[in-house]
């Protein structure tokens, strides 16, 4: 006899979060537009592209850049789909490893689940850490641009970014019921500063590269061959506090990707045109290469720093939603009893409705991190590493399972209010292909020949932290660590329920219609 998913449109977020094991602890305040600011805060991709500019300018030029953000802006949306599809069934903290658990073998799950968290949380606090390194750059290169006989010391930059991280802190202990607010106005911030910074490089600046240089002339200063630089060259865990998650959490994924593939693309050939000497872009004494790009295109420091203050300001909000994010994530994998101490970094401050011992141990670790940078700046490249691998792993996880779940008939179809029906899994295969050719590609070194000072330590860190998740998997992890509880679903005719896509029960608000 058929069997027929009935679901109800008024199903409460809560009563997703029960079946899954949890209760509502956070206080539900994002609407989609807030959301949508949120996403885009961290995927600010015409901001973080000023940071490695100079990267893609040395590893085949503005073509190289220009046409692989086209291809990359594709299979990021393919990822941003596939993941927006397993959100909406799974509004949950944990995001990826939460994901995995839900979606992967029974046998394999909680292992696998264990290891994606740790890729996760490394991933974000290290993004986290990572950006407010570039705050801090970017705060001491305008002062060095205003007063040239300053000159930049390492310990400098880490205690400002030990600042950044301590303002982000109390704004998230403190202001968690501003988060909202304070996004939608990021958006809004942030969309009027790309138009402005665009505007004002391209009217300002009356010496121009030509078009051959920005379309057409690869060039090459890393010593490796021309296929290799073309490859080198390229450059959810908030859903337990946004109203209707499980349907406004996928558009703010996908639809903050759309933002930032647009505006990247219109960055770079903008300032592509206006990159002035190569050398001296890329050995400017402000440390920053945009700044260089800016003051070159203005010739004014008042304006350059105008300019580069409307970034600090978005680094700034930036700070604030990943240390949000980090938190979360590390709320969820210890409400999991996936960390040590986990009962401490799970508790939620009853009044106001934050997880202020997750904040305050992001926080820590974040400035652990910017720590590096006190001893070598290799060792903090090696971070920058960390945190896009571990975003790279902790998102091929779910798409991996996602695929296998499908072919193995324990999940064909999620059936979130969000889906892509026939194509889920075509989708997901595009996202899962980018993700491992760019976690491959991401250890390749930058510069021939390779030593020591150069060389991209990427694997052995990454390997590090997989042998330390699998060595605390099988001392503690095995015994303590719980997933997520799921309820249980029947599989029939290959059709998941709402959460466990290989068990038994039904999901309250669910039911079966059998005819």
């Amino acid at each position: 006899m058929p069997t027929e998913k009935v679901f109800h449109e008024d199903v409460q977020e809560e009563t997703v979060l029960e079946s899954l094991g949890y209760q509502q602890e956070l206080k539900r305040s994002f609407g989609l537009l807030g959301m949508i600011g949120f996403s885009f805060s961290i995927v600010t991709s015409w901001t973080a592209l000023g940071g490695v500019l100079i990267i893609g300018v040395e590893s085949g030029g503005p073509p190289v850049m220009i046409y692989s953000w086209i291809a990359i802006s594709l299979f990021a949306l393919a990822v941003a789909y596939a993941m927006a599809e397993i959100c909406s069934a799974y509004p949950v903290a944990g995001g990826q490893y939460s994901w995995v658990a839900v979606l992967a073998p029974p046998s394999v799950a909680r292992g696998l689940s264990y290891v994606t968290g740790w890729f996760m949380i490394t991933g974000i606090i290290a993004m986290g850490a990572t950006n407010n390194f570039i705050g801090a750059n970017f705060i001491l290169g305008q002062a060095n641009l205003s007063f040239p006989s300053y000159t930049i010391e390492r310990w400098h930059t880490v205690l400002l970014a030990y600042l950044i991280a301590l303002i982000s802190t109390i704004v998230n202990v403190y202001g968690p019921h501003l988060f909202d607010k304070i996004s939608r106005a990021a958006i809004i911030w942030n969309i009027l500063s790309f138009i402005v910074v665009i505007v004002v490089v391209l009217a300002c600046n009356d010496h121009k590269q030509p078009a051959s240089f920005v379309f057409k002339d690869f060039q090459n200063f890393s010593g490796f061959g021309t296929a290799y630089c073309a490859i080198v060259g390229l450059p959810a865990h908030m859903t337990e506090e946004m109203r209707n998650a499980s349907r406004e959490a996928p558009k703010a994924m996908v639809m903050s990707v759309y933002i930032g593939a647009i505006t990247g693309f219109v960055f770079l050939i903008s300032i592509s045109f206006c990159i002035g000497d190569i050398a001296k872009t890329a050995e400017s004494t402000t440390g920053s290469p945009l700044i260089e790009i800016f003051f070159n295109s203005t010739n004014s420091v008042v304006g350059t720093c105008f300019l580069t203050s409307l970034l600090v300001v978005i680094v700034l909000i930036c700070a604030n939603a990943l240390l949000a994010e980090g938190s979360r994530s590390v709320y969820a994998f210890a409400r999991d009893r996936g960390l040590p101490f986990s009962d401490l970094f799970a508790k939620v401050d009853p009044k106001r409705q934050v997880p202020v011992y997750s904040i305050l141990l992001t926080c820590v670790v974040q400035m652990a991190l910017n720590s590096i940078y006190f001893g070598t700046l290799t060792g903090f490249n090696t971070v920058i590493s960390i945190a896009t691998e571990g975003f790279y792993l902790s998102y091929a996880m779910p798409l991996s399972v996602r695929i296998i779940a499908y072919f193995t008939n324990y999940a064909k179809v999620i059936p979130g209010p969000y889906t892509l029906g026939r194509w889920s899994v075509w989708v997901n295969a595009a996202g899962l292909l980018f993700l491992v050719f760019t976690s491959i590609t991401f250890n390749f070194p930058t510069l021939n020949p390779v030593d020591k000072e150069n060389m991209n330590y990427t694997s052995a860190a990454i390997g590090v932290i997989g042998l330390i998740s699998l060595i605390t998997w099988f001392t503690t992890g095995r015994k303590s660590f719980t997933g997520p509880q799921i309820g249980k679903v029947d599989v029939v005719e290959g059709v998941a329920g709402s959460m466990d896509p290989h068990s038994n029960e039904n999901v309250a608000g669910t039911k079966n219609v059998k005819s």
